[in-house]
């Protein structure tokens, strides 16, 4: 225990010398993404763009004694930029001020607004200038600011006079660049690299990475708050690691050598099998979370006890029905900035093991306090006054006409009748539901993503009968561009009857998610209805994702072309989902107030028609 204390007691103090951070001025990414996003795209950004955690970085530069006891300053995080993603530090504490941390993080952001492919110069020094030149100039007023980071971060860099020959060199060159970016200057390289620049982008992503990151989650429509044990267990999730590939280790070697400052890491080979659809290997992720940076290899070894499975259509006896010959589905490709003509194919479906059903017994509680809500809104029967002609006379209005008549003031077209007629809301409600695999994931111990939806169509479609509301149900999952599969579960011309909770009954989860071709399906459905209202909701658990290249990006900037187009037709697209990143992407899909995320997902069959009653009252 004494060896122990005085262990402690000594890394304490060591550190605390070595350490030149200011952690009582620490500015984390989790209380700036937000903010980081929205000015990135207030400065003419690209909306699609994600602001996301950066990785640990190696630093090869030289270090203080004390650094090098203590074990610290070789690792850094780089921020930098790519097609999809701006990657920005965990968290900042290089100077003595909270604001000034701040403000690094929101010049790193305007630098990256920046195309630094216009540079003449294509080194990492000049692009930065570049760069620096352009942001001030283009937004002066950021100029007090910069100039707040280029002093305090000045005084941090090593003195060329303490440094050798080489390494002096570049140092002055870095410095120079820093002072006057107009300034042409040519670095030479010396044994060592030099010290990070922290007010300068990185060229390219430092090191291919892997990571299990999840973005902080934000209160917004939920009111329950996260336990500490499961933020305790995000907080880990978000450390991000470097990643290499190697050979397979075959296990057979004799000897294993090692240096010395190897003692200060560690490293472990943990088989994990990426390929199979399930491995739940505990000890592998805590290994992995132990780890300074994962290393990956083919193995080309193969097992007898496996059976390879392909996420593939099954026989045509098996599936569902398909209903006509398919759909062509145009697609936004943001590359070239192009619609393409018929790229996709809808094929309609209706589900093969559907039976007509009863509304379950666990949900009928909950359906007759839903009717008693809606059943405020059902068409009323009134009297429309001043009709030219109706089912009887218009008293008022009818000894209005009597006297203007006796004082000459008489009009030949004064409509004296009145009429009982029924009020209908002037509506009509498209609900899209995400049918792709991840919908067959575990809330809980009892139920999954799909079970959860299946509820809401349920309590749904209860909740509009109720009302007299026109409404359709539809699923959607997808395969790739040729094989989007839209059900119908119930067409607005459809009553609402035990078939239609067969079919509801029957959905399952396969596949993918490609959302801009259901959404434009759905759209055209809408766009038939003759009604002033026309609200497409989209009940989702995750980002849209396909195969052929609709990850990422392009399927982002898919779907929010067509929730553009949707809107120019005068349907109003609103997305409910279950999925804790949604705030990293929906405000660019649907805007701030067209989406709302339930973090608790077992109340989504309850909050549902709650939002339909809310979206649709006036």
């Amino acid at each position: 225990m004494l060896e122990e204390f005085v262990g402690e007691t000594w890394h304490k103090f060591i550190t605390k010398r070595a350490d030149k951070s200011y952690p009582e001025a620490v500015v984390h990414l989790d209380e700036v993404r937000r903010t980081a996003g929205i000015f990135f795209r207030a400065l003419g950004g690209e909306g699609g763009l994600r602001v996301e955690n950066a990785t640990d970085s190696e630093v090869h530069a030289k270090r203080t004694i004390l650094q090098r006891i203590a074990g610290i300053a070789d690792k850094t995080q780089y921020a930098w930029r790519d097609e999809e993603t701006l990657r920005l530090p965990d968290s900042i504490a290089l100077f003595p001020t909270r604001q000034l941390n701040l403000d690094l993080y929101l010049w790193l952001t305007a630098l990256s607004v920046i195309d630094s492919n216009n540079a003449t110069a294509k080194d990492w020094i000049s692009r930065n200038q570049y760069c620096t030149l352009s942001t001030l100039a283009i937004w002066p007023g950021l100029k007090p600011r910069y100039d707040n980071l280029l002093q305090a971060h000045l005084q941090q860099r090593p003195d060329p006079k303490h440094l050798s020959k080489g390494e002096a060199n570049q140092e002055t060159a870095i410095q120079n660049a820093l002072m006057d970016s107009d300034k042409a200057v040519q670095l030479q390289y010396a044994k060592r690299p030099p010290q990070p620049v922290p007010l300068w982008l990185h060229p390219s992503p430092p090191e291919e990475e892997f990571s299990n990151s999840i973005p902080p989650q934000d209160p917004d429509f939920d009111e329950a708050a996260q336990s500490k044990e499961q933020k305790k267990d995000q907080e880990k999730q978000q450390k991000r690691k470097q990643g290499k590939r190697t050979e397979m280790p075959d296990g057979n070697s004799g000897l294993m050598s090692f240096r010395l400052e190897s003692l200060w890491s560690w490293a472990e080979y943990s088989k994990v099998d990426r390929t199979s659809t399930e491995d739940d290997d505990d000890n592998a992720m805590r290994t992995a979370e132990d780890m300074d940076s994962i290393t990956v290899a083919q193995d080309s070894k193969t097992t007898s006890s496996k059976i390879k499975l392909d996420l593939d259509l099954p026989s045509s006896n098996y599936d569902d029905i398909v209903l006509g010959e398919g759909l062509p589905i145009d697609e936004w490709d943001y590359k070239q900035q192009r619609m393409q003509k018929d790229h996709c194919r809808l094929q309609t479906m209706v589900s093969r093991d559907a039976i007509p059903t009863e509304l379950p017994e666990r949900l009928r509680a909950q359906t007759h306090k839903v009717r008693r809500q809606f059943e405020v809104l059902k068409p009323q029967r009134v009297w429309k006054n001043r009709q030219n002609d109706g089912t009887e006379l218009d008293l008022e209005n009818y000894v209005n006409y009597l006297t203007d008549r006796k004082h000459g003031h008489v009009q030949s077209d004064t409509p004296v009748y009145r009429e009982l007629r029924n009020q209908n809301r002037d509506l009509s409600c498209l609900l899209l539901a995400d049918l792709s695999l991840s919908t067959d994931a575990h809330i809980n111990n009892d139920s999954r993503v799909i079970d959860v939806i299946r509820d809401s169509l349920y309590l749904f479609s209860e909740a509009l009968h109720a009302t007299g509301d026109r409404f359709a149900l539809h699923g959607f999952s997808s395969r790739n561009r040729n094989h989007v599969r839209f059900y119908n579960i119930k067409d607005f011309d459809e009553n609402y009857n035990d078939e239609v909770r067969g079919h509801i009954d029957a959905v399952r989860p396969g596949y993918y998610t490609r959302m801009g071709a259901a959404i434009r399906h759905a759209t055209e459905q809408l766009s038939k209805q003759a009604t002033s209202q026309k609200l497409l909701l989209i009940l989702t658990d995750g980002k849209p994702n396909d195969l052929d290249k609709y990850e990422g990006r392009y399927g982002i900037e898919d779907t929010r072309m067509a929730v553009l187009e949707a809107e120019k037709l005068g349907v109003r697209p609103f997305c409910v989902t279950i999925d804790e990143q949604a705030e990293d992407y929906l405000p660019y899909l649907f805007g701030s107030r067209s989406f709302v995320l339930i973090r608790n997902a077992a109340e989504l069959p309850k909050k549902l028609p709650l939002l339909y009653l809310r979206l649709t009252k006036n």
